[in-house]
């Protein structure tokens, strides 16, 4: 390495520390972040909204003080006593922005300035054990494929345990899921979701699973009798057939479970009356829940009535 390179590595550190000197001597704004903490809350007490854990502060001072404050002095914890701002009544409690300045400030240099601080949640919220089972109810828009239906929907666990003051826990009868946003589905999923989260208001657990069960949809028929209604005393109806085949939409899986006794199909003698026809009329008056576009094959058969 020959003398003049080392002279120039000289020159160069020696402007370096010097423009470093000069950086440092102006003037800066600079954000930290302090730590917070509530203390003293006592062992009979449930915590269902927190004090934020977190102050954020932007001082202005010369870079030399900023640095001291990132590597040298750094910040302590901002502590409050619980017994200090609670109210066991409301079961809330609140700290003043001045409180959380005063113990920034006492911090600070002299020649800092505070220029903003930011407490997200000033407030906390308790209750001594006071709580509630409710519902789980899901949130969301859930569509599936052509062909395809939401044969089943479940929640594990469908119930919760809910923390609060007696007058929220008593306006709640049920706690939200985030919303569940899924297009197109065909196959099973299962899903960790968040619930929505009351302020004031502990939830236990916080989460839940969410399993959909989407099933193709296929056209079935079964063959139903027909049965007669309001028929005078002394006379019987005779229909030619005496069964019919109803035809509707379900879920494959959904299909085996589905019964010819699960459906009614009537012939009036009513209806017989009104229409001077040589056929009678039918009605399809009872079909399961969960088929849907239930519908009769014929509308109308031969018949006999006997005395």
């Amino acid at each position: 390495m020959n003398k003049e390179f080392l002279i120039f590595l000289f020159f160069l550190a020696l402007s370096s520390s010097f423009w470093l000197l000069m950086s440092l001597n102006e003037t800066y704004e600079k954000e930290y972040c302090i730590p917070v903490t509530l203390t003293g809350v006592p062992n009979n007490t449930v915590m269902t909204g927190e004090l934020s854990d977190t102050a954020h502060i932007v001082v202005r001072d010369k870079g030399f003080t900023l640095l001291t404050y990132s590597y040298g002095k750094k910040f302590r914890p901002l502590s409050f006593r619980f017994a200090t701002y609670a109210n066991t009544q409301k079961g809330k409690g609140y700290v003043p922005t001045a409180d959380i300045q005063r113990q920034v400030l006492a911090q600070l240099y002299g020649s800092s300035k505070l220029v903003s601080m930011k407490v997200e949640h000033q407030d906390f919220f308790f209750n001594f054990g006071q709580s509630k089972r409710v519902a789980v109810k899901m949130t969301g828009k859930i569509s599936t494929s052509q062909t395809y239906y939401l044969a089943n929907t479940s929640i594990s666990p469908n119930t919760v345990t809910i923390y609060a003051h007696k007058s929220l826990l008593d306006s709640i009868s049920a706690i939200y899921t985030l919303p569940v946003n899924l297009a197109n589905l065909r196959d099973t999923i299962h899903q960790q979701v968040e619930l929505q989260q009351i302020r004031g208001v502990k939830v236990v657990p916080s989460t839940v699973k969410i399993s959909l069960y989407p099933d193709i949809l296929t056209e079935e028929s079964v063959e139903v009798p027909i049965t007669a209604v309001n028929m005078p005393e002394g006379k019987t109806l005779r229909t030619f057939p005496a069964k019919v085949n109803v035809r509707f939409t379900v879920g494959a899986r959904v299909f085996r479970t589905i019964k010819p006794e699960m459906f009614r199909v009537v012939a009036d003698y009513k209806d017989i009356e009104k229409q001077a026809d040589e056929k009678c009329p039918l009605q399809l008056v009872k079909w399961p829940r969960n088929v849907s576009r239930a519908r009769l094959e014929i509308s109308q058969v031969d018949y006999l009535i006997e005395q």
